[in-house]
């Protein structure tokens, strides 16, 4: 069976280089322009090169998303943003837009053209004329099924590659093309700025009665009409493989190091795993499972994998996301005296016991034994975002293994 890529997402170089040493095969990032995540941090044009030579010399890839639905206005620009990365040389380019498209074969045509699941990419004749204008990878879009994926991965030209979403929010809308955020707020989802107002509390107001809200219940907490779980096919790694995808996404350019290693490093063991062993792969699910929760996450369902979704896909008592680790920093090496250098993330203290975790899947225990700033002044905690420090924790860590935090939740206390 054939290997597929594990395509990972980064919103900044430091965690590109993050989801390279954890399992990524590919990169998907945006530029400062025309990708659909204008809130990510996203990168300049010196460090979208740094990254791109970090994944070379580890052997991953780097595609580069220009995936907006563009304006006149925009043509200009996408036209010298084109003529940059030509320098720069991504090894594939995301685009939605048939304009686009054509700017991309004119400017770059060395570069490989992805076809972004924002364009609608429902069924096979859609691949067959993508192919026919040179476009070397689809991204499906994400209301298909298994079924149906197989069927279109049958039907395909041999020479063209299927790439489908495995992990990570869903959206309400269409493939993605959402009109509410420009509707309420004026920002344009198909342009990379989505306010994501599907994930707001509604309430009806009758029109001879303004001002006076009725909450919709769902429950006592009101109402997420919109409000979708996770995408997550951890379990499933078999299914995905059979229905011949050639690259697992995992969304999230706006999500953090923790979670983007956390994934990573997850489906890498399970497709390794199973490509092993199948017997393997089964033995270890419940690792997977234990793992997977790692970081940042809404409750999970296989969207439309399986068939249509029915209600269990939606969340309806809120939006929050759930966590069970808190990020804490990245190892950038150590010092002559075997402390850490980091840059801290969010606060720690001596004495706390903290996880150590590595690309291999290993989660190593250690107590904080002390604090230093750069200078190599002590202190109790780890305060200020952002500060860099050295971290004595007792053990060797390589360069690029994340410092997390354990959360302990209390067992909400009986009703009397």
């Amino acid at each position: 069976m054939k290997k597929p890529e594990l395509l990972v997402p980064a919103g900044s170089l430091e965690v590109l280089k993050i989801a390279v040493k954890f399992g990524g095969d590919a990169i998907y990032i945006g530029g400062e322009s025309f990708g659909l995540r204008a809130k990510a941090r996203n990168f300049s044009m010196e460090e979208m090169a740094e990254g791109i030579a970090f994944a070379h010399a580890h052997g991953a890839k780097v595609y580069v998303t220009a995936n907006i639905l563009a304006h006149n206005r925009d043509l200009e620009g996408v036209r010298r943003y084109f003529q940059e990365l030509q320098e720069l040389a991504p090894d594939g380019l995301i685009i939605a837009d048939p304009g686009v498209f054509s700017l991309a074969e004119e400017i770059c045509p060395d570069i490989e053209r992805h076809i972004s699941t924002q364009a609608n990419n429902t069924n096979w004749e859609t691949c067959r004329f993508w192919r026919a204008l040179g476009a070397k990878r689809i991204v499906a879009a994400r209301e298909l099924s298994l079924t149906e994926l197989a069927e279109i991965r049958t039907h395909m030209p041999a020479d063209m590659e299927l790439e489908a979403f495995v992990h990570g929010a869903m959206c309400i809308s269409y493939s993605g093309r959402c009109l509410l955020s420009n509707y309420f707020t004026s920002r344009d989802a198909n342009a990379g700025a989505c306010t994501h107002p599907c994930r707001w509390k509604y309430a009806v107001m009758e029109e001879t009665r303004p001002g006076e809200y009725m909450p919709v219940y769902e429950n006592e907490r009101g109402t997420f009409l919109f409000n979708s779980k996770d995408l997550c096919m951890i379990e499933h790694i078999d299914d995905l493989l059979a229905a011949g995808i050639d690259s697992l996404k995992i969304e999230g350019r706006m999500k953090t190091a923790l979670y983007v290693a956390t994934v990573a490093r997850t489906y890498r063991k399970a497709i390794d795993d199973y490509l092993t062993s199948p017997m393997l792969y089964q033995k270890n699910l419940p690792w997977y499972r234990e793992q997977i929760v790692g970081c940042t996450y809404r409750e999970f369902t296989t969207g439309f994998y399986y068939g249509k979704p029915d209600e269990t896909t939606q969340i309806y008592r809120d939006s929050t996301y759930l966590k069970d680790y808190t990020y804490l920093g990245f190892s950038e090496g150590m010092d002559e005296k075997g402390r850490i250098r980091i840059t801290q993330r969010n606060k720690f203290l001596v004495g706390e016991t903290i996880q150590l975790m590595k690309p291999d899947g290993r989660n190593i225990e250690a107590v904080v034994q002390g604090i230093y700033d750069r200078e190599g002044v002590s202190q109790s905690s780890a305060p200020h975002a952002q500060q860099p420090l050295l971290v004595d924790l007792g053990l060797p860590a390589e360069e690029y293994d994340i410092l997390r935090r354990q959360e302990v939740f209390p067992e909400t206390p009986p009703k009397a």
